[in-house]
């Protein structure tokens, strides 16, 4: 990566550059006029300023000059619309995103915490006439900390299977649960998991064989029989008022399974887990039921929190990416460039996070773009 001029001094660091100076700059050395660390110090800035396209970004290099050379010299300006699609298009996106994760490891500290995985399809990345269908992003989100962890791409939802390993690779992640939904309930990734030393809490359907058959039946039949020949522990999560209903959940959990361990040669498991969700209207009531497997004893209300934890990845990354940073609507498309954008918009949803105050992070992005000594602080923070 390109450095600023070794005599130039600024008074203000920008600590993130630093997880991203080994990061290859795909252009000509020659022909490089605006260095790779300035780009990325432009963008960051621009998307936690509300910008959401190259086009924008471009225009606020150009208003904002003065406030970037306080960071970096920025000695012939900023680059175009077209020459930041160019230049994010051809940078290698694993690589950037390897990155990523190693900033988000200075800024995070997971512990025995709940990470969540999960993907997601970026919409509108595809290209006109299925010359390329969209990209889909699987993203590792600290449940307690509400921030990204790392994130890798994919060509379409169908590979999560073989990206949730690389994803894995990429994070340190001992002692921590990781939950992920029934497209991850694989073998292999519970292998990984453990291999990290970590737990898991993986969701069933019917994608194991007779496994999520299996559990069900196991519950039914001693739920009928009031649990008198299977050890079981139950917890009932508090009780939730919403429009109109009464929605309670009652976590049930054994780890009396040494048949089922038997059949299904499962790595690591331990325990299985029913969740039964009960909505109370006023003229009915509905009931719904979930099975997990997973590597930790049957505590059933560490595993309720564990599976709380896991939806938390919906409203706490998904949906802020779709409503606060407008994923549905952005139409970059080019080779790289969809899945590096993307990586940018998670560093600046974690530096929102991060920054002080209780503002929604819509309002923040607002603040950033008024407020320069807010902007700066976020950067430098």
């Amino acid at each position: 990566m390109a450095q600023a001029t070794a005599d130039a001094t600024f008074d203000q660091v920008v600590d993130f550059l630093s997880s991203f100076k080994d990061l290859d700059d795909p252009r000509q050395k020659k022909k490089v006029l605006y260095p790779l660390d300035e780009v990325l110090l432009l963008c960051l800035a621009g998307v936690l300023a509300g910008c959401d396209s190259w086009v924008e970004i471009a225009r606020f290099g150009d208003k904002k000059l003065d406030f970037l050379k306080r960071f970096r010299p920025f000695i012939e300006g900023t680059p175009s619309h077209d020459q930041l699609g160019d230049l994010f298009a051809s940078l290698d996106a694993e690589q950037f995103q390897s990155c990523f994760v190693a900033w988000a490891a200075t800024v995070t500290k997971v512990g025995p915490g709940i990470v969540a995985i999960d993907g997601k399809t970026l919409r509108r990345s595809y290209q006109e006439g299925g010359g390329k269908a969209p990209i889909h992003m699987v993203s590792a989100w600290s449940a307690g900390q509400n921030l990204v962890l790392g994130q890798v791409k994919v060509d379409s939802k169908s590979n999560e299977i073989t990206a949730i390993p690389k994803l894995l690779d990429l994070l340190t992640i001992k002692g921590a649960v990781v939950t992920i939904d029934a497209m991850g309930c694989q073998r292999e990734i519970a292998a990984k998991i453990a291999e990290k030393e970590a737990d898991y809490v993986l969701a069933l359907k019917g994608n194991q064989g007779t496994l999520r058959q299996d559990v069900e039946l196991l519950f039914v039949d001693q739920k009928a029989k009031n649990y008198c020949d299977l050890k079981v522990m139950q917890y009932l999560e508090p009780v939730d008022k919403n429009g109109g209903r009464l929605e309670t959940r009652i976590i049930t959990a054994t780890s009396d399974i040494a048949w089922l361990t038997d059949a299904h040669k499962w790595p690591g498991l331990k325990s299985v887990v029913m969740v039964e969700s009960r909505r109370e209207f006023a003229d009915r009531t509905e009931r719904e039921f979930r099975y997990y497997i997973t590597s930790l004893g049957p505590d059933a209300k560490r595993l309720g929190g564990a599976i709380r934890g896991h939806w938390g990845i919906e409203n706490g990354l998904h949906w802020v990416m779709d409503m606060v940073f407008r994923d549905d609507e952005c139409r970059i498309r080019k080779a790289n460039a969809p899945a590096n954008f993307a990586t940018i918009k998670h560093m600046a949803s974690n530096k929102l996070r991060a920054a002080p105050g209780k503002d929604s992070l819509r309002v923040k992005r607002k603040v950033a773009a008024w407020d320069d000594t807010v902007l700066a602080t976020m950067l430098t923070g």
